[in-house]
């Protein structure tokens, strides 16, 4: 199928484009007044298991916002699931999972197996999406990172330092490494999978890359986001974006990613020179600034792709969207991208 708006991929390839492509991570969803209506319907793993709900919230922020790509309605703790951990989801409180990953015979009981009969639910919506677009715009689909996973697998919830994640990792390293090989091989199979059902490009999201060391992210992190990024990018092209970890970036600009998101920590001006311009980078506008008035949004998004230029280059967040931004702020942030140069 033709896209009418292949922007995205565009800057993937690093074609010349007459602006930047925009998106926004975590833009279906809580902060979309129609997306609240069906959350008090329905319960998160309903949302996030029912293709035909998964496929309305996908479109929601298309619809309604105008961005140039769609990302799948999920979560990245549908892999622990999979593999057959529990994962409760409370409104308001975010992820827990009762029965955290000890030792050795937390692992070898992880299922391995089947994981794209097991996620089948995700396949069905990227299907179904694929289709209600009907060549709007692309579709992404993403996982979480070897790395985060563990944090959850092995932290059982949330955490400001995943300080037990990290013992885990320290105290126990062949395990460790054990463990994030088993969520590398799943994740992998899981991506390839959606790239088949759909998904025009995938996203890595490594959300805890951020509270490790440089020299812990290289053992732990960019390993596996390597061997993610070589498998699946035969199939389609691959964002990986490691939150905070932006040291990383001339190693990542080496690997066979065809973008990396970056965050506001690091200047687009930096972001640029430590890739030596060579891989298209995607950000990295911080969500609180939606919270300024109108016009400032707009100024702001002009200087960012100012300093980043439109080749090479995915206007979007440096972080998900937060729920109490206004949805005309996120059209603003959208429509400034819009008019860039026009």
């Amino acid at each position: 199928m033709n896209l009418q708006n292949d922007l995205l991929l565009r800057a993937l390839r690093g074609e010349e484009v007459s602006r930047p492509p925009v998106w926004m991570m975590r833009q279906a969803g809580r902060y979309l007044p129609d997306y609240i209506k069906l959350r008090n319907k329905y319960d998160f793993f309903t949302r996030v298991e029912t293709p035909e709900l998964a496929c309305e919230i996908t479109l929601q922020p298309v619809d309604q916002v105008g961005v140039d790509a769609a990302i799948i309605f999920s979560d990245i703790l549908v892999i622990p699931q999979a593999m057959g951990m529990t994962v409760l989801m409370e409104e308001g409180k975010g992820p827990s999972l009762p029965d955290v990953i000890k030792n050795k015979a937390d692992i070898d009981a992880l299922i391995t197996d089947e994981v794209e009969e097991r996620l089948g639910y995700v396949m069905g919506a990227l299907s179904l999406t694929k289709k209600e677009l009907n060549g709007r715009v692309p579709l992404i689909g993403f996982a979480g990172a070897p790395w985060t996973i563990l944090c959850y697998m092995v932290e059982g919830k949330g955490s400001k330092t995943w300080d037990k994640a990290k013992q885990f990792c320290l105290t126990q390293p062949e395990l460790a490494h054990a463990l994030l090989q088993k969520i590398t091989d799943v994740t992998i199979r899981y991506l390839i999978a959606q790239t088949k059902a759909g998904a025009d490009t995938v996203q890595v999201f490594d959300s805890w890359a951020g509270c490790l060391s440089p020299a812990d992210f290289n053992l732990y992190a960019l390993p596996y986001l390597l061997q993610i990024s070589d498998a699946v990018s035969k199939y389609a092209p691959v964002i990986l974006f490691p939150k905070g970890s932006w040291y990383a970036l001339p190693d990542l600009a080496k690997s066979s990613a065809a973008g990396i998101g970056i965050d506001w920590t690091v200047s687009p001006e930096m972001a640029r020179k430590m890739t030596n311009n060579g891989i298209t980078l995607q950000g990295n506008f911080d969500p609180s600034h939606l919270l300024a008035p109108i016009p400032q949004i707009k100024k702001e998004v002009k200087a960012m792709i100012d300093a980043f230029g439109t080749k090479n280059y995915i206007a979007n967040l440096g972080h998900g969207i937060m729920p109490h931004i206004p949805v005309d702020h996120a059209r603003a942030f959208v429509d400034a991208v819009k008019e860039y140069g026009s």
